[in-house]
This record gives structure tokens, C-alpha cells and sequence, in this order.
């Protein structure tokens, strides 16, 4: 198990577009990290790679039992993703593991079809709705090297991050 460091914002590999990915050995590797430091962080749902430092186009997602997703594909390990189709609109709160202080009001499509690869190669696609689809967006700008702070409707959408003490 290997958990990496989340890269905070203003790093700038936050902000660059990301070389894409070839299947293989390095591309399981960096799943693995993906998914071991994705699970590492309290109410995590997705890590992109460049959030740990590492400029290539993969992320990993994981939605289940969340409260507000409908469609759950599970695990889902993606590198070099394509957003194929995007349906309707909504706007709702986000927040990053890069900027851990806020959370803001974003616009995103509610229903989503993505492609790309898993670490092996084959061809995946995703059709997603609600919850998942916003956290596939997310992801995907990370790798486009967008923030949530980027998308941010307007000054006021932004928000200091609630903390809680037990």
C-alpha cells in the first residue's frame, strides 16, 4: 500500500494539461497509488493523478453508497479520458482534496459519457448521471489542469470549508 502527499493549489501542476498515459506496468503502478491514497482520505471520492504529483491523465473514481449519487460504476480506474457527450445542467457544491480550505457553487452537465483506458489497455466507458457524472467533470478538469476554483459561478459561490470537531 502506497499512500501518496496531496498536492495543495497554487503547486502548477495543478494547472497544466496533462501528456497522456500508455497502458502497462507504470500505468498499474500509479493506479495502485491512485486508489490506495484515494481510500486514504477521509470523504474522498476521486484523485487525479497530478494531485499526487505525477503529470499523466489518469484518475480513479469511487462513488458507491454516497448519498447523492444515482448511477455507481464502482471503482473506476481511467486514464485519457474523452468526454464523448454531456446532457443538461445543474449547479451544485464541490470541494478538492488541492484546495482543502473551500468549497464553491459549480456548473456541470448531469448526465456524462466518458471513454478512455484502463491501466491495461482496454477501452472503458462510463455513462453516468447525478453525482458521479459531476465527480467524473471534476476529475477530468484535473487533468486539464482546472481547478473547482476555476469554474466557480461567481466570488459569492465561493466558501470557507466547514470544520467539525469531534
Amino acid at each position: 500500500m502506497t499512500i501518496r502527499d496531496v498536492v495543495r493549489y497554487p503547486d502548477p501542476i495543478l494547472k497544466q494539461r496533462l501528456p497522456e498515459l500508455q497502458p502497462g506496468p507504470d500505468a498499474e503502478s500509479l493506479a495502485r497509488d491512485l486508489v490506495d491514497t484515494m481510500r486514504a482520505s477521509a470523504h474522498s471520492v476521486g484523485i487525479a493523478a497530478n494531485q499526487i504529483g505525477i503529470a499523466h491523465r489518469m484518475f480513479v473514481l469511487d462513488v458507491t453508497g454516497h448519498k447523492k449519487a444515482k448511477s455507481q460504476h464502482g471503482l473506476v480506474v481511467m486514464m485519457n479520458p474523452i468526454v464523448l457527450h454531456r446532457e443538461d445542467s445543474e449547479i451544485a457544491r464541490e470541494g478538492c482534496m488541492s484546495v482543502p480550505d473551500f468549497t464553491g457553487d459549480v456548473r456541470r452537465a448531469q448526465r456524462l459519457v466518458v471513454q478512455g483506458q484502463s491501466p491495461d489497455g482496454s477501452v472503458l466507458v462510463v455513462e453516468a448521471d447525478a453525482f458521479e457524472a459531476r465527480a467524473l467533470q471534476h476529475e477530468i478538469d484535473h487533468l486539464d489542469g482546472f481547478l473547482f476554483l476555476d469554474r466557480v459561478e461567481s466570488p459569492t459561490s465561493l466558501f470557507q470549508r466547514k470544520r467539525y470537531t469531534s
